[in-house]
């Protein structure tokens, strides 16, 4: 390693979870210097990744993931014992996709790891949660791991993701900030090894409960969803005022209060996060009894506007009749 990593301490840190948030933060940690293992159920994906062929596609990636394969600081497997053996902090990266019926995140995927932590772990380790989880999920995980008879020292910490699909390695080598949610100051002192090469770069790390963590990652994706929606509502108004969105927009965004970001009209929201996070924090607000209203009306606004796409395509192609039986392309295979 370099002479810029010279005076640093490096950990073993196992990814359990190699989709896009574990791929991308193992890869990411691999090139500060620590040995990463990302983990996976999946032995077809593990085989991909062992022959250089990425899950999924975000710039930059199979490029840093070959190169630190190359130096022996990135491994691939589907063995969680023989990957979490010596680690110091081992991260939680698993789905958590919406429950069907009710919104609430689906988190049998978290616990499930954290059952097979629990029953497999040697040494002293940090185990933190990356996943986007609910409130109170943390202490859920460390009932878990109390009660699968773990003997060796361990605590659980929340550190939410905040990666664009396009940008993520950018985001996670220059975020605009790091949240780690721990009471525990040991927890405290490994997480700060973990991201002392981030540092360098002046990144800010806020230390909270693990509560308030867990709760950050929804509030930040529930506000800028509440950005875009604004912004769309906006839109339907200047078409019938003759105002155009655009100016209004600039406009707008160009108060330092508010800021540019988000306010681009078009479809509404979607994507991976934004429709499952916003339903989430309504089912956690619905549980504990403290409504969030606004949210509430944005999830409403964002239906409506998408079937309002759907009737603006109606209308350009002549009305339903005309429309009735056609073809459409979409030109780009995102997520969008």
């Amino acid at each position: 390693r370099d002479s810029r990593h010279a005076k640093e301490q490096f950990l073993s840190i196992p990814m359990v979870g190699s989709g896009y948030v574990g791929l991308v933060s193992g890869a990411c940690f691999a090139d500060f210097g620590h040995e990463v293992v990302c983990i996976d159920k999946d032995p077809t994906k593990i085989d991909r990744l062992n022959a250089g062929i990425m899950p999924i596609y975000e710039p930059g990636l199979a490029e840093l993931v070959a190169s630190n394969v190359k130096a022996g600081r990135l491994s691939f497997t589907t063995d969680l014992s023989e990957g979490i053996d010596g680690a110091g902090a081992i991260f939680i990266a698993v789905g958590t996709p919406s429950r069907r019926g009710d919104g609430h995140a689906d988190l049998s995927f978290v616990y499930a790891v954290a059952q097979e932590i629990g029953e497999n772990l040697k040494q002293p380790a940090v185990i933190v949660t990356k996943s986007t989880v609910p409130v109170g999920t943390g202490d859920e995980v460390e009932r878990i791991l109390r009660d699968s008879g773990l003997k060796t020292q361990f605590a659980v910490a929340s550190n939410p993701e905040f990666l664009r699909e396009g940008a993520a390695i950018t985001d996670f080598k220059r975020p605009d900030r790091i949240v780690v949610g721990t009471e525990d100051d040991w927890a405290r002192s490994v997480m700060n090894e973990v991201y002392r090469p981030l540092f360098l770069n002046k990144a800010p790390i806020l230390f909270t409960s693990r509560r308030s963590s867990e709760l950050i990652k929804y509030a930040a994706n529930a506000f800028l969803a509440v950005k875009i929606t604004f912004i769309n509502e906006m839109a339907d108004l200047c078409e019938k005022v003759g105002a155009d969105v655009q100016d209004v927009s600039r406009g707008i965004g160009m108060d330092g209060r508010i800021g540019s970001k988000f306010l681009h009209a078009g479809p509404g929201y979607g994507g991976s996060c934004f429709p499952k996070d916003t339903l989430a924090l309504l089912k956690t607000a619905e549980d504990y009894d403290a409504p969030t209203r606004i949210v509430e009306a944005v999830v409403k606004v964002n239906d409506a506007r998408k079937r309002a796409m759907g009737r603006k395509v109606i209308d350009a192609l002549g009305g339903m009749e005309a429309a009735r039986g056609k073809k459409a392309a979409l030109l780009g295979l995102t997520f969008k």
